[in-house]
C-alpha cells in the first residue's frame, strides 16, 4: 500500500486534470466546505441555568471549534427528562422544528470543544483538559490530563484538540478571551500524564504517523497575525523540531488540513482570492510535499481524499458551481445557521399584505417570529430584471402589535465573503422579549449567496454593500418595521465600514449606532504596509499605495475620509487597547474628527439643536472582539435605550437572569 501511494504521488504532478473538470457533487462555497468537513469532530453539549453563553463561531477556513472556560459548578450535562422519541418517519425539517418548539427557552446549549479518538472522548472540563471513555462521556467519570492553570494565563480555554494516531500524545491549543496569542501544549498520555512540550503562537496543527510508527506533529507558526511558517516535530527519545516551509509572499497565509480519512495532510496557502495546495503523504511525512496546482490568480481550490482519489473543490468552471440553495418553493434560504438551520425543503411561503411583492419565509419558535424578507437593493426599481435582491432576516415577537412603533436594531457586516453572524445571544433575546425587532441585512460583500456575492461587494464594488444597506433599511421602514426615529444600527470590525459610510451618506435613516472594534479609516490603514493585515487584505479593499483607481474609490466610501459638518446619529464605539487587527489610532482619529464636524454643524444650526452623543469606550486587552464582556453588553444596551428614550428597567432585570454581574 505504501509503495502504491508513493507511485500515486509521483504521478500526481502530471495527472491532475484541469481544475474546472474536477469532481464536484455539491454546490458549496469555500467556507461551507470547511463546515462540510467537520463531522470527524463531535460536540459535547451543556446548558447553563444561570448564565447564557454564545455558541462559538467556526474559525475562518479552519476546523478549530472555539470553546469557553467555565467552572465545574457552572456546567451540568444536559438531561433529557420525559422526552418522547420522535417518529422514525418524521421529516428532518419537522424533527428540528419539534425540538426547537419543545426546548425550554431558558436553556441554551453551550458547545465545548470535543474530539473522539479510539475509545475515548477528549474535552475541557472546568479548567482542565480531560478524557473519558466514550460511553461515560456524559458522566463525571473522567481522567485529568492537564491543568490549564499551569500556564499562568488569565481565564484560559481550549481552542482546539488533536490526538496522535496511536493515542500516545494529545495536543491542545490554549488561549484567553482578551488575547489572540495561543500556546500549544503536548501531553504524553500514560498512567501519569505529563506535558512533554509547548509551542507559542501556534495557529493550525495536525498529527500523522511515519514509517517507524513515530508520531509527527505538523503545526503553523503565527507572528503578528501572519501565518507563513510550517514546522514538524517529534517527541520522546527522538526529539526534533524543524521548519520545513516558509511562504515568501506576505499577502498569503498558511493553514494545515488533514483529510477526513487521515490519509494526507494538506498545506493550504491562500489569500482572499487565490490558493495553492501541497500534499504530504501521511505514511511518509518526511518526504517532500507534492504540489497539486500552482497558484493562479483568482483560482481557489481545496483538496479531499477517499479511496486513492482526490476530490477537488474549486471556483473555476461553470458559474453555477456556487449557486444558492433553494427551498421547495424556489425561495432563497439563508445558510450557516447557529440558532436555526438551513431550510432545504418543506418551507411554507405565506402571503402577507405587509410584504406586498416581496418573498417571505417564516418559522415560528415559541413566541418568536422569524421572517426572511427579500428586498431590492435599488429601492427605486421594482422589477427583478433591473434590481438586485438582497436577503434580510427579521426576528420579533409573534404577539407584537403596531410594529411601526417598535424599536429596530439592524445588523450588518458585508466583507471577506463571510456570513453575517446571527448567533442568538442573551442580550438579543432580552431585546426581543422587550419588544424590539432584530433585522439582519445580508448585503453584498458577505458570503450568504456564494463567491459572486462576495465579489460584487469588494474592491471597486464596495459601494454596492452600502447601497444594499440603505435599501434594506428603507424597505424595512416601508414594510411597516419601525421608523427612523426608533431605528438603531450595529456592526463590528469590517462591518464598521458600511455602518460608518451610512452615517455619512444617509444619517437620517437611523437614530443611534453601536460599533465594536470598527474599521473606519480604510484609506490610511491600507496605505500602511507595516500593519499586520494590510498586505493580506489588498484583495478585499484594494491597493491605494500603487493603484490610483483604488485610492480614489476608497475615498468615496471610507468613513473617516467622508466626515463632514452635518447631523449624525449618536454613536457608541467600543475599542480595544491592544487590538492588532483594527489599530486604536484610527478609531481615535475618527472619533475626534467626527466630534469636530458635529460641533461645526451645531454652530451653524443655532440654538435648540440637539447634539448627538459620540462615545468612545476603550477596553483593556489585546483581543479583537470580546463577545462575552458584560461591561460592554450593558454599556451598549444602556446607550441604545437612552438614545431612544426608552425605559431600560425591565431589560436589565432580564439580563441579570442570564449574565453574572
Amino acid at each position: 500500500m505504501q509503495q502504491k501511494t508513493k507511485l500515486f504521488l509521483q504521478a500526481l504532478k502530471y495527472s491532475i486534470p484541469h481544475l474546472g473538470k474536477c469532481m464536484q457533487k455539491q454546490h458549496l462555497n469555500h467556507y461551507n466546505f470547511a463546515d462540510h468537513c467537520y463531522n470527524r469532530i463531535k460536540l459535547k453539549k451543556y446548558h447553563l441555568t444561570k448564565c447564557l453563553q454564545n455558541k462559538p463561531k467556526i474559525s475562518e477556513l479552519a476546523r478549530n471549534i472555539p470553546s469557553r472556560s467555565f467552572s465545574c459548578k457552572d456546567l451540568q450535562p444536559v438531561k433529557q427528562e420525559n422526552e418522547k422519541p420522535l417518529p422514525e418517519n418524521m421529516d428532518a425539517f419537522e424533527k428540528v422544528r419539534t425540538k426547537l418548539e419543545t426546548q425550554p427557552q431558558e436553556e441554551y446549549e453551550i458547545i465545548n470543544v470535543e474530539v473522539k479518538h479510539g475509545g475515548f472522548v477528549y474535552y475541557q472540563e472546568g479548567c482542565c483538559l480531560v478524557r473519558s471513555k466514550d460511553e461515560e462521556a456524559d458522566n463525571d467519570n473522567y481522567e485529568v490530563l492537564f491543568n490549564l492553570e499551569e500556564l499562568k494565563l488569565d481565564q484560559p480555554f481550549i481552542d482546539c484538540i488533536r490526538v496522535a494516531p496511536d493515542e500516545k500524545y494529545v495536543a491542545a491549543k490554549i488561549r484567553t478571551e482578551d488575547s489572540e496569542a495561543s500556546t500549544c501544549v503536548i501531553i504524553k498520555l500514560s498512567d501519569q500524564p505529563v506535558m512533554e512540550a509547548s509551542f507559542p503562537n501556534v495557529s493550525s496543527f495536525e498529527w500523522v504517523k511515519d514509517e517507524e510508527d513515530e508520531d509527527v506533529l505538523f503545526y503553523t507558526f503565527q507572528r503578528n497575525l501572519r501565518c507563513h511558517d510550517v514546522y514538524r516535530a517529534t517527541f520522546g527519545d527522538n526529539k526534533r523540531n524543524e521548519r520545513f516551509y516558509t511562504e515568501k509572499d506576505p499577502s498569503y497565509f498558511v493553514f494545515l488540513y488533514l483529510t477526513k480519512d487521515s490519509r494526507f495532510l494538506t498545506i493550504n496557502i491562500m489569500n482572499k482570492t487565490t490558493s495553492e495546495v501541497w500534499l504530504i503523504d501521511g505514511l511518509s511525512p518526511w518526504d517532500p510535499p507534492v504540489l497539486i496546482q500552482k497558484r493562479i490568480h483568482g483560482v481557489l481550490y481545496y483538496v479531499e481524499h477517499r479511496d486513492d482519489e482526490l476530490y477537488i473543490l474549486t471556483n473555476v468552471g461553470e458559474p453555477t458551481e456556487f449557486k444558492l440553495m433553494r427551498t421547495a418553493a424556489d425561495t432563497p434560504a439563508i445558510m450557516n445557521w447557529d440558532l436555526f438551520f438551513t431550510m432545504k425543503r418543506n418551507t411554507k411561503v405565506i402571503d402577507l399584505d405587509m410584504f406586498k411583492d416581496h418573498c417571505v419565509l417564516f418559522l415560528k419558535h415559541s413566541n418568536l417570529l422569524y421572517v426572511n424578507v427579500i428586498g431590492l437593493a435599488d429601492d427605486s426599481v421594482r422589477s427583478l430584471k433591473d434590481g438586485k435582491l438582497v436577503p434580510m432576516t427579521v426576528f420579533h415577537k409573534t404577539d407584537s402589535e403596531d410594529l411601526q412603533k417598535k424599536p429596530l436594531l439592524v445588523h450588518v457586516y458585508g466583507a471577506y465573503g463571510m456570513d453575517l453572524k446571527m448567533n442568538f445571544r442573551p442580550e438579543r433575546r432580552v431585546l426581543v422579549d422587550d419588544g424590539w425587532i432584530l433585522a439582519y441585512c445580508h448585503v453584498r460583500g458577505g458570503g450568504e449567496l456564494g463567491l459572486q456575492w462576495h465579489a460584487d461587494g469588494r474592491l471597486t464594488k464596495k459601494l454596492n454593500g452600502l447601497a444594499d444597506l440603505e435599501a434594506c433599511i428603507k424597505t424595512l421602514h416601508g414594510q411597516g418595521f419601525s421608523q427612523p426615529s426608533l431605528t438603531t444600527l450595529t456592526a463590528f470590525s469590517a462591518g464598521g465600514v458600511l455602518a460608518g459610510a451610512l452615517c455619512n451618506s444617509n444619517p437620517e435613516l437611523v437614530r443611534a449606532v453601536t460599533l465594536e472594534a470598527p474599521f473606519l479609516d480604510v484609506l490610511n490603514t491600507m496605505m500602511d504596509t507595516t500593519l499586520p493585515l494590510t498586505l493580506e487584505e489588498l484583495e478585499e479593499w484594494g491597493n491605494p499605495s500603487s493603484d490610483e483607481k483604488h485610492k480614489n474609490y476608497i475615498k468615496r466610501y471610507c468613513p473617516y475620509q467622508n466626515i463632514k459638518p452635518q447631523h449624525y446619529p449618536s454613536i457608541h464605539i467600543t475599542a480595544y487597547e491592544n487590538d492588532e487587527r483594527v489599530p486604536l489610532k484610527g478609531i481615535v482619529s475618527y472619533t475626534e474628527k467626527l466630534k469636530e464636524a458635529i460641533a461645526e454643524h451645531a454652530k451653524d444650526t443655532g440654538e435648540g439643536y440637539q447634539t448627538p452623543n459620540i462615545i468612545l469606550d476603550i477596553q483593556p486587552g489585546g483581543n479583537h472582539v470580546i463577545e462575552d464582556s458584560h461591561k460592554k453588553i450593558t454599556a451598549q444596551i444602556k446607550f441604545l435605550y437612552e438614545e431612544l428614550g426608552l425605559d431600560s428597567t425591565s431589560v436589565f432585570e432580564d439580563l441579570k437572569k442570564y449574565l453574572k454581574f
